[in-house]
């Protein structure tokens, strides 16, 4: 994976410009901008509601629901690279825990967050649903923090 800061958006080498999609995650080119309230906590959340992987055994897609919240600190990340980051999955076989992981500490290392963490409520593989959830630590005081308000699989019951 490839990391580029710029100091503002004219840096910025895929918004506004028409994208091939990464192969692979290693391929993808995460971006980041200088967070517009440097100083101030706040939260930002990313919704991945069709993140899919490959099974590393048998190749068959995986599908995930992941919610990613975060509280910057000097950084935010360029939206339309994570969208093309997360999409590069597609052809990625990984077991769930570890495409969960490597989304959210790719995410910490570019961005030096105050705060990150994943929740990845992945759909059944042979019949059993596989949710990962991991963060940096205890949240910062003072800063609203929602619940990720993903239900845990239950079929058709």
């Amino acid at each position: 994976m490839t990391i580029a800061e710029t100091a503002g958006a004219e840096g910025l080498s895929q918004l506004g410009r028409q994208t091939a999609q990464p192969a692979s995650p290693e391929e993808a080119r995460l971006e980041r901008v200088p967070a517009p309230h440097p100083g101030r906590r706040y939260l930002v959340r990313f919704t991945a509601p069709e993140f899919t992987s490959l099974c590393p055994v048998t190749g068959q897609p995986d599908f995930a629901h992941l919610v990613i919240d975060y509280v910057p600190d000097a950084w935010i990340v360029e939206s339309k690279s994570l969208k093309l980051y997360l999409t590069s999955f597609r052809n990625h076989g990984a077991f769930h825990e570890d495409c969960s992981l490597q989304v959210a500490t790719t995410l910490v290392d570019l961005l030096a967050p105050v705060w990150l963490r994943i929740g990845a409520y992945w759909y059944p593989r042979g019949g059993m649903p596989i949710d990962v959830f991991w963060q940096t630590g205890e949240p910062p005081a003072g800063v609203w923090i929602p619940s990720q308000d993903v239900p845990g699989y239950r079929g058709r019951g």
